[in-house]
């Protein structure tokens, strides 16, 4: 199934929040998001019945295999796009992070491998 771009973002808060505390509720991506929690209940149902997360009787929200796959490459496309935009093209980082996560979305695959490869690239030719 083609998640649009807040099943994206959820799925990315998800793992970011489980990378820092190991453990997630709604509550802690509504806070984390600033969305009501009635929405995030919704959105929590759509991906739970379309197998990218689950949610245990505890209110512990967990990413499954797919949406932990999902999720990392959400946020790798997100860090490298940070990284390409502070790092080569000087953009603050408050407008960065911003782009980031418009770019993370529409970005193709193409684009995004050669993106990576120029910033590869870039770093390696910068560290010799």
């Amino acid at each position: 199934m083609q998640l649009h771009q807040s099943g994206e973002d959820y799925l990315e808060t998800i793992y970011i929040l489980d990378k820092k505390t190991k453990y997630v509720r709604s509550i802690d991506i509504a806070t984390e998001l600033g969305y009501s929690k009635p929405s995030i209940s919704r959105a929590m149902k759509i991906l739970a019945k379309n197998n990218y997360i689950e949610v245990k009787d505890d209110g512990q929200i967990v990413l499954t295999e797919v949406g932990l796959e999902k999720a990392k490459n959400i946020y790798e496309r997100h860090l490298l796009i940070t990284e390409f935009l502070t790092n080569l093209l000087h953009v603050s980082e408050e407008t960065a992070e911003s782009d980031a996560c418009k770019i993370e979305h529409v970005i193709s695959n193409e684009t995004y491998l050669k993106l990576k490869e120029f910033i590869d690239n870039y770093k390696n030719s910068n560290n010799k």
